[in-house]
C-alpha cells in the first residue's frame, strides 16, 4: 500500500473519530441544557382534584411556549406527595439528587411547606411555594422559597372590610377547618372585621376529615347576621350543600374564604351555591386582555373552567420562563435565577392583575370581592369589588403587626 493511501487512510479515520466524539459531546451538551423543573403536590388522596389542578396549570403555561426557553428545553419532573409530608421528603430527595432539578414548584400542603424548608435551604434551591401559611412570609422568612399564591389571612382581611363596611353585618359566627389555614384565615378575617366594629361571636372548628356537617352546623348560633366559613375541596362541596340541607342558606348569608366557592368547588354545585361571597386573588370573569387569553388558553386545554390553582401554577410557570430568558439561559447560577424569577413576577403581565413580590417573597396583589352567580345558566365568580395591591399586613405596619400573637386557633378569641 502507497505511503499516500495510508495518509489518507489516517485521515478518514481521524476525521471519523473527531464525527464521533463530537456527536457524543453534542449529546453530552443538549442533556446538559435541558431546564429541569420539579413540581411537587397532592396528586392522590382527598386533595387530589387540587394538585390535578395545579398541575394542569404549569403544564399550560410550559406547552404555550413548547417547553422551551432561552434557547434550552423544558422538562417538567412531576412527583405525587401523596400528601404525606415523609413522602414528600422521598420526593424531594429524588427530585433533588437523581434529577438534579433547576428550581422546584407547586407544594399546596402547610405542613409539607414547612418540612421541606431545612433541606431547600440546606440545597439552595430556588422554590416557588403555592402553599399559604402566614408565617412562612412573616415570620419564618427562607431566602429561596417565594410564594406564588397569598399568606392565608391576606384576601381575608379585604373580606372583613367589605363585611362590616359594605354589607354592614354586626354579628358573625366563624366555622372552618380545624388546621392553619383555617385558622389564619379566619383570624385575619375577625381583626380586620373587628376593627372596623363587628364582632366575631363564635369560631367552629372541623376536623380535615369530617364530611358529615351535622353536629358542627347545628351548633351555629342563630343569632348573627351571617356566617364566614373557610372549607377546600371535597370539604367544600359538601359543607355547601349541607348548609342549605339545613335551612341556613336562606336564613344566614354565607360568606367567607374564596377559594371555597372557587371554581373546582362550584363545578360540582347547584344553586345552594348561589349568592355565597367570598375573597380571592383571582376569578375567571376578570376583563382584563391577559385574563382573557389565559381563559382562551384554559378552556380549551382543560374542558372546563379552570380554578384558581390552575392560574396560580400557570403564572408559576410562566415565572420561571420568563426567568431563564432574563439569565440568558444560565439557571444554574442559583442567586441570579432567583433574582430573574422575582424579577419576572412583576414584569410578565398576569391573569390576577398586577403583582410585586415583598422583602418577605409574598405577592402583594389585587384581592377580589366574588359573588357566585349564575351566567349564562352555568354558576360562576363574578367581580363585586377590588381591593387594589394587597400587602400580607394589610393597611398595618409590619413591625407592629408582627409584634402580635399570630392568627391561631384561639386567637383571636371569640367573643359572645
Amino acid at each position: 500500500m502507497s505511503d499516500w493511501i495510508r495518509s489518507l487512510l489516517k485521515l478518514a479515520l481521524a476525521s471519523l473519530v473527531l464525527t464521533l466524539a463530537m456527536a457524543a459531546g453534542t449529546g453530552a451538551a443538549t442533556a446538559a441544557e435541558t431546564i429541569k423543573v420539579g413540581f411537587m403536590a397532592p396528586l392522590s388522596g382527598i386533595f387530589a382534584q387540587a394538585g390535578k389542578d395545579m398541575l394542569e396549570g404549569i403544564k399550560l403555561a410550559f406547552e404555550q411556549i413548547g417547553y422551551q426557553t432561552a434557547g434550552r428545553k423544558i422538562e417538567l419532573i412531576e412527583e405525587d406527595d401523596e400528601g404525606n409530608p415523609a413522602v414528600a421528603q422521598a420526593k424531594y430527595r429524588k427530585l433533588v439528587t437523581q434529577d438534579r432539578v433547576h428550581v422546584l414548584t407547586g407544594v399546596l400542603l402547610s405542613n409539607i411547606g414547612y418540612g421541606l424548608i431545612p433541606p431547600i435551604e440546606r440545597d439552595q434551591l430556588p422554590t416557588l411555594y403555592l402553599t399559604t401559611p402566614d408565617d412562612l412570609t412573616k415570620k419564618h422568612v427562607s431566602k429561596w422559597i417565594l410564594r406564588t399564591n397569598f399568606a392565608a389571612s391576606q384576601p381575608m382581611h379585604p373580606l372583613g372590610d367589605y363585611a362590616a363596611r359594605v354589607l354592614k353585618y354586626k354579628k358573625v359566627a366563624a366555622i372552618a377547618m380545624d388546621n392553619p389555614f383555617g385558622h389564619e384565615q379566619i383570624g385575619g378575617f375577625q381583626r380586620v372585621f373587628e376593627d372596623q366594629g363587628g364582632r366575631v361571636t363564635q369560631k367552629i372548628w372541623v376536623p380535615l376529615n369530617a364530611l358529615d356537617f351535622a353536629p358542627y352546623l347545628t351548633q351555629v348560633s342563630r343569632d348573627v347576621d351571617a356566617v364566614c366559613a373557610v372549607f377546600v375541596a371535597a370539604q367544600g362541596v359538601r359543607f355547601i350543600k349541607q348548609y342549605a340541607d339545613y335551612g341556613l342558606k336562606g336564613k344566614l348569608p354565607l360568606i367567607g374564604s374564596g377559594v371555597m366557592t372557587d371554581e373546582h368547588v362550584i363545578r360540582n354545585l347547584g344553586d345552594e351555591a348561589v349568592g355565597a361571597v367570598g375573597a380571592l386573588i383571582w376569578a375567571p370573569t376578570l376583563a382584563t386582555p391577559a385574563n382573557r387569553t389565559y381563559m382562551k388558553l384554559a378552556e380549551a386545554k382543560v374542558g372546563r373552567t379552570p380554578a384558581y390553582f390552575t392560574a396560580v401554577m400557570y403564572s408559576a410557570g410562566r415565572w420561571v420562563a420568563e426567568a431563564a430568558k432574563i439569565v440568558e439561559g444560565r439557571v444554574e447560577d442559583r442567586e441570579r435565577f432567583l433574582a430573574a424569577i422575582k424579577k419576572a413576577s412583576e414584569t410578565v403581565e398576569d391573569p390576577r392583575g398586577p403583582i410585586k413580590l415583598d422583602e418577605s417573597g409574598n405577592p402583594t396583589q389585587n384581592v377580589y370581592i366574588l359573588k357566585v352567580e349564575r351566567v349564562d345558566g352555568k354558576l360562576t365568580n363574578t367581580v363585586v369589588h377590588t381591593y387594589p395591591m394587597v400587602s400580607q399586613f394589610w393597611t398595618y405596619k409590619s413591625d407592629d403587626f408582627l409584634k402580635l400573637p399570630a392568627y391561631g386557633r384561639d386567637y383571636p378569641p371569640a367573643r359572645p
